[in-house]
């Protein structure tokens, strides 16, 4: 059975792991990111690969290669993480780094919502001849198209659904970019502005929510509408065979998807609601950014 190392940077914390080509996550370890510096960040990087092969009977030249997540814009075909907004990156040679201190050759570098996105592809048997979009919802919003077997790229910044204009449910109703309406952090000051109230995470709004606070159902009701018109922009341009949900807000929180599936069939025309009965939460959640990047190692697409 042949093996990788799958990577999946993020700005607070980093997941390694052993993926075998199956896609079988063997062994998971996970190290605090250090953003302070290039430096210091790389380092990290590298003891994640250590602390993942410490406890097992394999060693780094057992692995066909590294695969390696990292947030915003990426040069596949040199290994240099262009851009992003929460590390120190700006034009970092990360495959090459990796490559000439592993002594690997192969290093495999992607935009982590794309290497999620393969490994929902692969655990939900995406067909070759449809069109799968996974979106992730977190601290950010976005989304990885594959389309007949292959990644839609655009030009190279494809999948932002982030970015696309919804009109919120605030007072002046106005126009906001869904990332900066109904991300994360976002869904906290919703709720301080709904209920007058401070110190909340989303994590709390939920939690809350779940248990019954019903003067938390404003706050859900615009989070989900600004969602579901972000996904309806998806349906109207794609018409896509099967959507997947993760990220934590969503993965953690999947009663959500019903809430967003009433309110998108709304916007849709029947044509359109094909849909909503192929709309899914992740089951891999957390670990999809580290298999898919593992899994890459073995054939991009």
């Amino acid at each position: 059975m042949r093996k990788a190392i799958g990577i999946d940077i993020g700005g607070t914390k980093i997941a390694a792991g052993i993926v075998s080509e199956t896609g079988e996550l063997l062994y998971r370890a996970e190290v605090k990111s250090d953003p302070s510096s290039r430096e210091k960040m790389f380092i990290r990087v590298v003891e994640s690969v250590e602390e993942v092969l410490k406890n097992t009977a394999y060693s780094i030249g057992d692995m066909e290669g590294i695969g390696v997540g990292v947030p915003g814009k990426v040069d596949r075909g040199q290994g240099i993480a262009v851009f992003q907004n929460n590390l120190p990156w700006a034009q970092f040679p990360v495959a090459g780094r990796l490559r000439k201190h592993f002594q690997l050759e192969r290093i495999v570098t992607d935009n982590d919502v794309y290497t999620a996105a393969y490994a929902e592809w692969k655990a939900t048997r995406g067909k070759i001849d449809e069109t799968f979009v996974y979106i992730t919802i977190s601290t950010g919003i976005s989304c990885a198209i594959i389309h007949n077997g292959s990644f839609y790229r655009g030009a190279g910044f494809a999948g932002e659904v982030g970015l696309i204009p919804i009109f919120t449910r605030a007072a002046d109703r106005k126009l906001e970019r869904l990332e900066k309406a109904a991300a994360g952090p976002s869904i906290a000051k919703i709720a301080e502005r709904e209920l007058q109230v401070a110190d909340l995470s989303a994590k709390d709004v939920f939690e809350r929510y779940r248990a019954g606070a019903l003067e938390f159902q404003p706050v859900i009701d615009e989070v989900t509408d600004s969602w579901a018109q972000g996904i309806y922009s998806i349906s109207c341009l794609l018409d896509p065979h099967q959507v997947v949900f993760g990220g934590s807000v969503i993965a953690n929180n999947s009663y959500l998807l019903e809430m967003i599936k009433e309110k998108l069939k709304i916007y849709q025309i029947p044509e359109q609601q094909h849909l909503l009965s192929r709309m899914s939460i992740s089951t891999i959640k957390q670990d999809n950014g580290v298999i898919g990047a593992g899994l890459q190692v073995f054939g991009c697409i």
